[in-house]
């Protein structure tokens, strides 16, 4: 990597380029970014009509540590540039009718989740005490010593704080995170709160470890919080930054190659044929899009062979509805839980795949929290089925113009919400519809297999195993993203812009850099 700031390239202003550029502009760089759609955010987009205004992405903000770390490395506070907002409840969920079961609020805090398993399965209050005491270690441990490791030395892994733990840590590799909660939790609805998080993660509670149990510390001990103005505003907030170390950010620039001569990256070439020199390039676009469609099959990290081996998260059915009326049946966010849990996964993850019938989804309600993202007396709602990775699916569209498979999907997730929830005229009230297949996934956004995430957490596809922040070809590339270290998510994003920063500084600690000593 080059010793010495000078000209970088980014490519692509999702949170993963626009934090690298402002990360590298901070320490002296001349960044320009490039993106190839007309709106910066990547996954994290924004879509506005007739009032409304959606996130087309990440609506969990999660590790609010991670955001916090991130933005005192530039001299600012998340409270500076965010108007942070705790939910309350964290989140709510629905089981199946057929169950005849009510719905559960879940309100984070360790007394208020303990005393909500325990009114649910006595003595599980007990068991989910000792359960967080684990994922609060395990989480603690991850953001010390692993998450901003760049594994370019094995010191993060001999630590001693590591091999202390090794006797507890084994089985949580080895163990599926289904398994591990299984054990210790009977009833169904605690299962699933417990579960899952794997999607998160991109992956099955059947096929994550259960080292990924520490997800659960995220949204029962701590707590989930809302930017007020939705996601776009961290996206902004994030570019602001980046801006303010005089980053160029260029929309309608696709790049077509990244150049290299000796074996060093020299720059890119654009699709209006345009070359832009430079002596750095962090690709922060899709890694196989990178790998196999930037750079000629020589310089390939990660060619096309080994991605045959390699499990990408799900797809996303997206469904973006503008709904006349309230809806107090639905929290900020909803999580509606299929009762054949297992079968569902399988739907997503198996030798067959389609999309489940009837599907677990989650579906995000920011007008109950933020009166700015839906005209007055009316809901927006942002609704996620995770689906098989194949953008053969088909894509979405406006008003019931996508894929006819795609929107049959919509209808009848559309009828499960209204049948689960009690909102027996929903599809009659809804005045705007939009949906989004995996089709519109990979062409859009470059998605290998029109995923929705990045490649999954399974346990050869986690931390040391991760594809690294660095071509092993070309000198002069880096890579920030969710398919690089250390993985999906916005928090996972921002470490991965600082992994780069770290490698080009020479920064070999497992550790996350030192902030200013004043903010």
């Amino acid at each position: 990597m080059p010793s010495a700031p000078g000209q970088a390239v980014v490519i692509g202003a999702g949170i993963a380029g626009l934090a690298t550029a402002a990360l590298l502009g901070a320490d002296g760089w001349r960044v320009t970014v490039l993106e190839a759609r007309e709106q910066i955010g990547g996954r994290a987009g924004t879509w506005e009509t007739r009032g409304f205004r959606f996130d087309t992405g990440p609506s969990w903000y999660l590790m609010p540590e991670v955001f916090e770390h991130f933005f005192r490395l530039l001299g600012t506070t998340a409270a500076r540039e965010l108007d942070l907002i705790p939910l309350d409840p964290a989140y709510r969920v629905y089981s199946d009718p057929s169950t005849r079961l009510g719905p559960l609020d879940v309100h984070s805090g360790r007394d208020a989740a303990t005393a909500l398993f325990e009114s649910v399965e006595a003595g599980s209050g007990a068991r989910l005490d000792a359960y967080l005491d684990s994922a609060a270690d395990a989480y603690q441990l991850a953001v010390s010593r692993f998450l901003y490791d760049t594994y370019e030395s094995t010191a993060g892994l001999r630590d001693p704080a590591v091999l202390r733990r090794l006797p507890r840590l084994a089985p949580l590799l080895t163990r599926s995170l289904a398994r591990h909660v299984e054990s210790r939790f009977s009833d169904p609805r605690l299962q699933q709160i417990l579960e899952y998080p794997a999607v998160f993660l991109g992956g099955s509670p059947y096929g994550v470890p259960s080292l990924y149990h520490l997800m659960s510390h995220l949204d029962l001990d701590d707590q989930v919080l809302y930017p007020r103005g939705g996601f776009g505003e961290l996206v902004d907030a994030v570019a602001r930054l980046a801006e303010a170390s005089d980053v160029t950010i260029e929309t309608g620039a696709r790049v077509t190659s990244i150049t290299t001569a000796d074996g060093s990256a020299t720059g890119v070439e654009l699709a209006d044929g345009r070359q832009i020199p430079a002596d750095l390039v962090v690709s922060c676009a899709d890694l196989h899009h990178t790998e196999t469609q930037l750079l000629p099959r020589a310089q390939q990290t990660y060619p096309e062979e080994w991605w045959r081996t390699r499990t990408p998260s799900p797809g996303a059915l997206l469904v973006m509805l503008g709904v006349e009326g309230p809806l107090p049946q639905l929290a900020h966010h909803t999580l509606l839980f299929a009762r054949d849990w297992h079968a569902n996964f399988h739907d997503i993850f198996g030798s067959r795949p389609k999309i489940p019938e009837p599907a677990s989804l989650y579906i995000c309600r920011p007008s109950a929290t933020d009166p700015t993202v839906a005209p007055p007396e009316h809901e927006n709602l942002f609704v996620l089925v995770p689906v098989p990775a194949d953008p053969t699916l088909g894509h979405g569209d406006l008003d019931g113009g996508g894929d006819p498979g795609i929107e049959a999907a919509a209808d009848r997730v559309i009828a499960q919400i209204s049948e689960w929830c009690g909102i027996p005229d929903l599809a009659r009230r809804v005045v705007v519809r939009r949906t989004v297949g995996p089709g519109d996934f990979a062409d859009d956004l470059g998605a290998w297999r029109g995923n929705a995430l990045g490649l999954a957490h399974t346990l050869r596809q986690s931390a040391v195993f991760r594809p690294r922040n660095e071509s092993r070809k070309v000198r002069g590339l880096a890579y920030a993203g969710a398919s690089t270290l250390p993985g999906i998510g916005l928090p996972m994003c921002l470490i991965s812009a600082e992994l780069v920063v770290k490698r080009l500084r020479g920064d070999r600690s497992p550790g996350p850099l030192p902030e200013p000593a004043r903010v």
